[in-house]
């Protein structure tokens, strides 16, 4: 009798879960196919990850929060006339969906320097702080108590110590040991503004309300309102000891001058009033010189909630418009339908695609559904190739020697849909020709995955991946 009730009851939840799914607004037919196989197929199980991961659910007063914020922010980072002009042509279609997804325009007059792979751009990024006059703004996902980690913070300490206003943001889940650290507690008595983004708070009890693995992804330090920095690398050592099996790991970061730093700017201004309440809008009042022979940029700001569109189409919007030649680096290769489709489609209409992923990934499930997609890619003509000396980091996508699109997001859909991400869109042969030439390294440092070698993947192997992949919907 009462196996029988809890057959009944269970199937009577699961029909009315999947009824949710259906019904729910703006949720890909994948998505929603991938939810009700899960739903009904793996009892009980099933049910409690989409209560659990299946909805986007911030808490209500934040998400007012952020929009209010916005709202008062959005009139302030508006560029001057003189720094607004038509792009060229060929990226008019992404500089627009760009701005629709985000609200940032493109903007001249930039200057973006690719600072070294090693820990030396540390050093660099210490140098720029040890320079401050004004105010330091900092934001990082993931900040280590490691050597790179203690050199920032001293330098902020010692900005502090001379009185410049220096705030600080970590992710209180990716940076969780470094609020804890002796390093933390010495910059907030050295007068160092300290916050930790999203609090898991009660893990049980939170976790039916709203969504516990939201994260802000983000790198972003910008000093003076004149000077920036970010790209793919967090705040710590290349040997990462979190995880030094995996290193090094294999990065890229920016130095960024020019009107885009305002843009910079309001992100990260974004984030602070969204977690303190404070609000800093003035300080967006300053805009950054226009410099001569300088590059059109733009700011790609993303998160969950803002739903109106994703870095995925942004990303898409680029590679279809490649013409000759298309060079993609990511760490994480879980796309959905629309992206992985524009990278085959620009393969067979005769684009020179190459994309190089890490041959080993931190995540096994990860690499397991990347792998699931390796033959579509490959027999499309993607040239792909696999990074073999540590775990390759970096985020970019060049193409045809003009158009770079680098920063925190990763081709999957965490970073489409639940992390809050900043990209940073480059037209320039200069920066261009850097970027192709550091991917040209990674390559010298990859071996290519043919389709004989696909093919002779175990038969567990091939049955693991593409298992995988049809989940990935949902991964």
């Amino acid at each position: 009798m009462w196996t029988e009730m809890f057959v009944f009851i269970h199937y009577a939840v699961a029909l009315a879960v999947s009824v949710r799914v259906l019904l729910r607004p703006r949720l890909e037919p994948t998505v929603r196919l991938s939810w009700i196989l899960v739903i009904e197929l793996v009892p009980l199980v099933g049910i409690i990850a989409y209560v659990l991961f299946g909805e986007i659910r911030a808490r209500g007063a934040e998400v007012e929060t952020m929009v209010n914020v916005r709202s008062r922010l959005s009139g302030l980072w508006r560029p001057n006339p003189e720094q607004v002009r038509e792009p060229p042509d060929f990226a008019a279609p992404l500089i627009a969906a760009n701005r629709a997804t985000t609200g940032f325009v493109a903007v001249p007059g930039n200057r973006a320097t690719l600072l070294a792979e090693d820990d030396s751009s540390i050093t660099d990024l210490v140098s720029a702080i040890d320079g401050a006059r004004n105010h330091v703004h900092v934001l990082f996902y993931i900040w280590l108590d490691d050597v790179s980690g203690r050199a920032v913070a001293d330098a902020l300490i010692r900005a502090a110590h001379r009185g410049v206003k220096v705030r600080a943001v970590i992710d209180a889940f990716g940076s969780r040991a470094f609020g804890r650290s002796d390093a933390w507690r010495r910059m907030q008595a050295a007068g160092v503004e300290c916050v930790e983004a999203l609090p898991l708070g009660l893990p049980v009890i939170g976790a039916l309300i709203h969504r516990m693995d939201l994260r802000n992804h983000r790198k972003i330090v910008v000093i003076d309102h004149v000077l920036g920095f970010t790209g793919s690398r967090n705040c710590a050592d290349g040997a990462f000891a979190v995880k030094p099996r995996f290193a090094p790991w294999v990065d890229v970061l920016l130095r960024i001058e020019g009107p885009v730093v305002r843009q910079m700017q309001a992100v990260f201004l974004q984030d602070w009033m969204n977690y303190t309440g404070e609000d800093l809008g003035q300080l967006l009042l300053t805009s950054p010189s226009v410099l001569d022979q300088g590059d059109i940029a733009q700011v790609v700001a993303t998160g969950p909630d803002d739903r109106q569109g994703t870095l995925s189409d942004c990303m898409a919007t680029m590679i279809h418009a490649a013409r000759e030649r298309l060079v993609i680096t990511t760490p994480y290769y879980v796309p959905d339908s629309s992206l992985d489709s524009a990278i085959r489609t620009a393969a067979r209409r005769g684009v020179d695609v190459t994309m190089i992923l890490p041959a080993r990934n931190d995540s096994l499930v990860v690499q397991a559904t990347s792998e699931g997609f390796y033959y579509g890619l490959v027999s499309s003509g993607v040239k792909l190739m696999l990074f073999k000396e540590g775990l390759l980091h970096a985020k970019i996508i060049t193409a045809d020697g003009r158009m770079a699109m680098l920063g925190s997001a990763n081709m999957d859909r965490r970073s489409f849909e639940l992390n809050y991400e900043m990209n940073m869109l480059f037209l320039g042969e200069e920066l261009t020709r850097d970027l192709d030439v550091r991917q040209e390294s990674y390559i010298a440092r990859a071996e290519s995955i043919t389709i004989s070698e696909i093919r002779a993947w175990s038969l567990w192997r091939r049955l693991r991946n593409n298992l995988l992949a049809l989940a990935a919907p949902i991964l």
